[in-house]
């Protein structure tokens, strides 16, 4: 089954839905995005009742999440799912996976007066639950910490006024110490024994120390061979002490120069965010959705063999923090697409609504990626013609 819910919906997810006949929750989201297709919605109690009976459900955003609280579903997905979304109960639970890794759970009442003392600088405090680093604060040294309590008391109403309170809860808080090295997203599904599938493993790229920015990802040969065993190695660990069964996870990880994984996040019932698990089918030409719904493995050993050298990237085209959106009027989507030689697809998005404009998926060789980076570093203001 799926959950289809804002932002985005890709044309290959519903494509897939379609074609594996897989009923969907039916909710106004889902309505909007169905509109046309032949998919059916079914209702809270029937939807419950198949996760009760073992069905699988994916998900293609986070605001869908709520959804599941509320049907009175499966008290077993509920939970790994809770475990996911508290980052604090995350964090809790991995304890045994990394027992050195400095972390508090706190209330914002309690923050004047929690001692953080000895949390090792630098540090970040961040909502319980949480995406697209809202609320999201790293403190380089201790005398911060009174400007980081007022800043954050500042955004607590906006924050739950904007987005549904079981996408951002701010309610409690996680300080927890600052995670170094290359940061990767890997998109994982746990099979009814609790094995993991690993249908992708990403590089997050980001063009500068201070930058966190999700412009750049890309999957490429290299990064498969080098990261497959290890990362599901971790991922075995992680889903038992997880207890995660017939569950898709984007997991976001840091390796340090030691090559010790540590998990920045995990997103439970979906892959990547805004469909960009779409790159799977670009980069490899297998559907991540069906193989999670059909139970298949990657042929890992055949695939690299046939995508030898091969680079797939997706880049997300993000309105500068000083342009308004409203104050946008069109944009130059053939200069976009100028940055690559081998564009796969490109997805317009409603600027006026989200503050990305668009996505990129494109092919290339390790050279043009480098050349890429290079252009990533000055914002996307070019593009766009303003009032």
């Amino acid at each position: 089954m799926f959950l289809l819910d804002a932002p985005y919906v890709s044309d290959l997810m519903l494509k897939t839905v379609e074609r594996l006949k897989q009923p969907v929750l039916d909710i106004p989201g889902a309505r909007k995005f169905t509109e046309g297709r032949d998919i059916e919605l079914v209702d809270n109690i029937e939807f419950a009742a198949r996760l009760a009976v073992g069905q699988r459900v994916l998900s293609n955003s986070e605001n869908a999440l709520a959804h599941i609280f509320d049907c009175g579903c499966y008290d077993e997905l509920v939970k790994q799912i809770d475990i996911c979304k508290d980052k604090a109960l995350f964090r809790e639970t991995v304890t045994d996976l990394h027992p050195d890794y400095a972390f508090k759970r706190v209330r914002p009442e309690d923050m004047d007066t929690i001692d953080i003392s000895d949390m090792p600088v630098p540090f970040v405090v961040k909502p319980a639950r949480g995406f697209f680093s809202l609320g999201v604060h790293v403190v380089n040294d201790h005398a911060q910490w009174p400007e980081v309590v007022q800043t954050i008391r500042d955004e607590r109403e906006k924050m739950n006024a904007e987005y549904p309170e079981a996408v951002v809860n701010a309610g409690e808080f996680l300080i927890e110490e600052g995670i170094e090295g290359d940061e990767y997203a890997i998109d994982v599904y746990y099979d009814e024994n609790g094995e993991p599938v690993i249908t992708n493993i990403l590089f997050h790229h980001f063009v500068s120390d201070d930058d966190i920015s999700d412009r750049l990802y890309y999957t490429s040969t290299r990064i498969i061979r080098n990261w497959l065993e290890p990362f599901t190695e971790y991922t075995a660990q992680l889903g038992k002490v997880c207890g995660f069964r017939n569950f898709p996870m984007h997991l976001e990880v840091r390796v340090d120069e030691q090559g010790h994984i540590q998990p920045i996040e995990a997103n439970p019932l979906r892959f990547a965010g805004w469909c960009v698990a779409d790159i799977t089918i670009h980069a490899w030409g297998f559907n991540p959705y069906e193989y999670f719904f059909e139970n298949k493995r990657p042929d890992w050993s055949g695939l690299l063999a046939e995508h030898k050298g091969e680079v797939t990237v997706m880049v997300i085209g993000d309105v500068p923090s000083g342009v308004e959106k409203s104050s946008i009027t069109s944009v130059d989507y053939e200069g976009f697409q100028s940055m690559f030689s081998n564009v796969l697809e490109l997805r317009k998005i409603d600027y006026s609504e989200y503050p990305v404009f668009g996505f990129a998926f494109a092919r290339m060789d390790q050279d043009s990626l480098q050349e890429l980076k290079q252009t990533l570093t000055t914002d996307f203001a070019r593009f766009l013609t303003t009032k």
